[in-house]
């Protein structure tokens, strides 16, 4: 019922967004010849008539029983031109609020903003802001067709962190990190073996995982076993649990068939190789020194995100340790339990964002609208002595694509 629901409301919410744009749209092309704005017209409602009728139509047309590929293109698709319309009518409102104050007078509002300031102009204010709006919607929309390429371009980043407190021995080791698979949105197996293949290329000394092995079932990962049980390293492979690996978002039919799927999930790291830790610690030795590795469940300070860690449990015992590390897969874990109550971890890593695989990354700048929502959503963060580092996801989730943020390989080099 509750998904019927949400279903009617965005329907409602693409409604009246296709009716707001039209407006704009019949403001802007009073120019063109009738047969052309017809012709126009007629496309534009036709696609809004597709989108709003798949909308109503997937809970009849078997949906889920499609290929996943044009599953994910399709909805991809629909939710962009939804996000593009949505930005340009941003534009839209903001110029109808401008001619409001206008019409009501106010006097030093007029005087910088008014359309009288734009005589001899090729056009009105009010038709450049709505062409304006149109072309950043577009934009977007078309920036996220192009994205769909670019999920599978995994980018590896190599970061270097000294540490006064990290025994000899371990000076030089070469930590792999990586998080956020997502398995069961993989539909090109040879990408993601190349994917693979860039990690082993490293030689790490040890790998790390920090949750999200699928997206909800166990059994996505089957047609990749083969594939991640390849990752070896001399120090081993060790791993922690993400919100999407307990099956909060699937509808299993009772308690008990989800708990099945968690314990399955625990079974596939074992037979991966990889070491699950699980609100608990480890000790890696090097020539007779030891650090300790610490791996919780997932631990959010969310309200939309489970709190299923307990670091209190992997924490006790490792007073003993000149220096430890972390996995946690969400990063607001950091600010809200590590910083304040846990000094001595010193290097906590996690994932989980994905830098929303949308954002821009450039020299001395970054954004992603997913730093509106977490402090620490991509790369290296310093408190103090104490490190986060945010991968930003190997797989992807929701949309199959990425416009800006590239899957990553994280290398790190302690010294």
């Amino acid at each position: 019922m509750r998904r019927i629901l949400g279903s009617g409301i965005f329907i409602i919410l693409m409604l009246l967004l296709d009716w707001y744009f039209f407006q704009a749209l019949k403001a802007v092309t009073q120019q063109l010849a009738p047969k052309s704005r017809s012709l126009l017209y007629g496309i534009y409602w036709g696609i809004t008539i597709i989108a709003v009728s798949f909308f109503l139509l997937i809970p009849m047309i078997g949906f889920n029983a499609w290929p996943k590929m044009i599953r994910s293109y399709l909805f991809a698709t629909i939710i962009g031109l939804f996000i593009g319309k949505f930005i340009a009518c941003i534009f839209f409102l903001a110029d109808d609020l401008r001619r409001l104050l206008q019409w009501g007078g106010g006097k030093l509002y007029y005087q910088f903003l008014a359309d009288e300031n734009f005589k001899g102009a090729p056009i009105s204010r009010s038709a450049f802001v709505s062409w304006l709006g149109m072309g950043l919607g577009g934009t977007v929309f078309g920036s996220m067709l192009w994205g769909f390429g670019n999920k599978y371009k995994y980018r590896t980043n190599h970061v270097r962190m000294t540490f006064d407190n990290l025994p000899e021995s371990f000076r030089g080791m070469k930590i792999l990190h990586i998080s956020d698979i997502h398995s069961g949105s993989f539909t090109d197996k040879k990408a993601v073996e190349r994917g693979v293949e860039h990690i082993l290329s490293e030689k790490a000394d040890l790998i790390l995982f920090t949750g999200d092995l699928v997206n909800d079932r166990a059994d996505e990962m089957n047609d990749y076993m083969d594939l991640f049980s390849r990752l070896k390293a001399p120090m081993g492979v060790f791993s922690s649990l993400g919100n999407h690996d307990y099956g909060d978002y699937y509808d299993w039919g009772s308690p008990a068939a989800k708990q099945a799927n968690l314990e399955r999930l625990k079974g596939v790291h074992a037979e991966l190789g990889w070491r699950l830790l699980m609100n608990e610690h480890v000790a890696l030795d090097r020539n007779g020194q030891k650090i300790a590795i610490l791996g919780i469940e997932n631990w959010s300070a969310k309200g939309n995100f489970p709190k299923y860690g307990k670091m209190d449990l992997a924490y006790a015992g490792t007073e003993q340790y000149p220096f430890k590390i972390l996995l946690s897969h969400d990063p607001s874990h950091w600010d809200a339990e590590i910083v304040p109550r846990y000094r001595d971890v010193d290097l906590m890593l996690s994932g989980h964002t994905h830098g929303m695989q949308f954002g821009v990354e450039l020299p001395g700048f970054r954004w992603s609208p997913v730093q509106y929502v977490y402090k620490q959503w991509a790369g290296l963060y310093e408190r103090d002595r104490q490190r986060l580092y945010v991968n930003r996801g190997f797989g992807f989730i929701g949309y199959p694509g990425r416009v800006g943020i590239l899957p990553e390989i994280t290398v790190i080099e302690l010294g």
